[in-house]
């Protein structure tokens, strides 16, 4: 049986209905996720797998699936291992951290196989943001049960030059050799972004209400925050980018979305990527940051109406 798991419902301001479980991956981790069901009029379009960026929890995409469920889908969201409620890795619990990326895949699967169980409606679909759409990719690549995608500011290729990669590259050894691999990636903070960056010159959305939802649930669940990575992370993250620019990309239709204002993912690797890829469309999104699933209500409408119409083609 399927063990119930805390959801903020308050915080999360999804959809009605919503609730969370437990599940425990084939190597033993638990993680959280929550559904969301259709409750709408009409017939269910189908799901869609909400696939959070690093740091993210089940509760910043309730209103996305609440935007998702006014447009005809059930969803469902992760907490990925070392966040959220799932199991932290590191005896500090606020250190990012993962034993390598596709790590990832396990928990999709445990979340793959909770869907099936409780008859989410298919077909299926990926909404991968940021790291979220690194796992995406290997997901769809991997062939994954998902007919299409839509990817915001997706993680493939990491925020830092050339030099620092090399940097990292070269320093990896001694790092592991000394033993600070778990340590937290240098330059980061212990803390979510949100509780020490206030709203202005923020990089993840331009829209001041969105950013205080964000910081809201933080502030009233403090156990869902999450501060920087671990340099082991960061190494994971870089041989992730590298395994996914060698493969062949999957026949399948996707939207990526890139803020004209994205400051964190590395903007040219992902145009590389989209231009490597026949079925990928560019949808450049003006003004906006990192975080356009939580960006104005513009761009909101821009990013869930593109999103829903591939989707629902699909669904046809």
């Amino acid at each position: 049986m399927t063990e119930i798991a805390p959801y903020f419902a308050d915080l999360a301001e999804g959809p009605e209905g919503g609730s969370a479980y437990w599940l425990t991956t084939l190597d033993g981790v638990r993680i959280r996720a929550a559904l969301w069901p259709y409750q709408g009029d009409g017939t269910c379009k189908g799901t869609v797998f909400i696939l959070p960026g690093r740091t993210e929890c089940i509760e910043k995409y309730g209103r996305g699936a609440a935007d998702l469920a006014a447009r005809g889908f059930a969803s469902l969201a992760i907490d990925w291992r070392g966040q959220g409620i799932a199991d932290r890795l590191l005896a500090d619990r606020n250190i990012g951290h993962v034993g390598t990326f596709p790590d990832y895949q396990k928990d999709l699967d445990a979340v793959i196989t909770l869907a099936e169980a409780k008859a989410m409606p298919k077909p299926w679909f990926i909404l991968g943001h940021s790291m979220g759409g690194a796992i995406g990719l290997r997901a769809l690549v991997e062939g994954k049960p998902f007919l299409a995608a839509g990817f915001s500011a997706p993680m493939w290729g990491i925020g830092l030059t050339p030099i620092q990669k090399a940097m990292l590259r070269f320093l990896s050894p001694v790092i592991h050799a000394l033993g600070l691999q778990n340590r937290r990636a240098p330059g980061t903070q212990a803390q979510t972004y949100m509780l020490w960056h206030p709203f202005e010159d923020n990089l993840l959305t331009s829209d001041a209400e969105t950013y205080r939802y964000m910081t809201d649930q933080i502030i009233a669940q403090p156990d869902l925050g999450l501060g920087g990575p671990s340099t082991h992370w960061v190494s994971e993250a870089i041989a992730e980018n590298d395994w996914a620019r060698e493969q062949p990309l999957p026949d399948v239709p996707v939207l990526c979305f890139l803020g004209t204002d994205e400051k964190i993912v590395n903007t040219a690797a992902v145009k590389d990527l989209v231009a490597r890829w026949p079925s990928c469309e560019l949808v450049p999104v003006p003004h906006g940051r990192h975080e356009i699933p939580m960006e104005t209500p513009a761009s909101r409408a821009l990013f869930y109406d593109r999103l829903a119409a591939i989707f629902a083609a699909q669904s046809a």
